[in-house]
C-alpha cells in the first residue's frame, strides 16, 4: 500500500470515529517525531495505535481493515491469570470489504458493532487439530445468549449486538449496507504470532513509502521508519 493511501483512510477513519462519538486517546496524534521522543515502552510494545491492512495483498477496498489498538496487556499477566489480562481495539469495515478467514490460538474476544451499518460474520469450527472445519458448526454467545451457527454460516449484528468468539472459531466478516465501527475487547492480542490464516497471507501491509507518515503505524515500530 501507498504511505499517501495510508494516510489518506487514517484521516477518513479519525473523522468516522468522531462522528460516532468516539474519541481516541492523545498518542493517536502524535506526528512521527512525537511519537519517537515520546512513546513509552507500554505504547511500543503494546503495539499500541494504528493499523491499515491490506494483508499484503494489494487490494484493500476488497481485502483489507482498518484497526486501532486503544490498550493490551502482557502476555505474562494472561499466563500468570492476573495484571493487566485485557485489550481493546476500534476497527472499521467498509462495505464488502472481506477480513479474510481466521482464528486465534490464545485470544478471546468479543466482536461488538458500534455504529454504523449491518456486520456480517461468516463462522466454521475447527477439527481435532485446530484446522478449519467447513463441515463444523460453530457455538459461540451473542450477548451471553448461546447460538450455534451452521457450518459457513453468516452471522449479522446490527448495531450494539455482539459475538464472543473463542480459540478455534473461524470467522470472516465484512459491513453491509455501508461501513461499520466495530469494537473488539479481548484477552491479550499478539497481531505477531496469534493470527492463524486460512488463506496463505499476511497479517501486515506492504508499504511504499511515497510520502511521509502522517502518524506511524504499529507495523512500522520495529523499522527504520520508526
Amino acid at each position: 500500500m501507498e504511505r499517501s493511501r495510508i494516510n489518506r483512510i487514517m484521516a477518513e477513519a479519525a473523522e468516522l470515529i468522531g462522528k460516532a462519538g468516539f474519541h481516541l486517546p492523545p498518542f493517536a496524534h502524535w506526528s512521527p517525531g512525537e511519537f519517537r521522543t515520546r512513546a513509552t515502552p507500554a505504547i511500543r510494545e503494546g503495539r499500541l495505535g494504528w493499523d491499515i491492512t491490506d494483508y499484503g495483498q494489494g487490494d484493500f477496498d476488497r481485502l483489507g481493515l482498518f484497526l486501532f489498538t486503544l490498550r493490551n496487556g502482557r502476555l505474562a499477566d494472561l499466563q500468570a491469570g492476573r495484571g493487566m489480562v485485557y485489550a481493546e481495539k476500534l476497527l472499521i469495515s467498509q462495505e464488502n470489504q472481506i477480513s479474510p478467514m481466521h482464528t486465534h490460538v490464545i485470544k478471546t474476544e468479543d466482536i461488538i458493532n458500534r455504529w454504523g451499518a449491518t456486520l456480517a460474520i461468516r463462522l466454521c469450527g475447527s477439527d481435532a487439530q485446530g484446522r478449519m472445519d467447513r463441515n463444523a458448526p460453530c457455538r459461540v454467545d451473542c450477548d451471553g445468549i448461546p447460538r450455534e451457527i451452521a457450518p459457513g454460516g453468516v452471522l449479522r449484528l446490527s448495531p450494539g449486538e455482539s459475538v464472543t468468539l473463542r480459540p478455534g472459531d473461524w470467522h470472516e466478516f465484512w459491513a453491509e449496507g455501508g461501513p461499520v465501527l466495530i469494537g473488539e475487547v479481548s484477552t491479550v492480542n499478539d497481531d505477531l504470532t496469534d493470527n492463524i490464516f486460512a488463506a496463505p497471507i499476511g497479517r501486515f501491509a506492504n508499504v511504499v513509502e511515497d510520502e511521509a507518515p502522517l502518524h506511524l503505524l504499529v507495523s512500522d515500530y520495529d523499522s527504520d521508519v520508526a
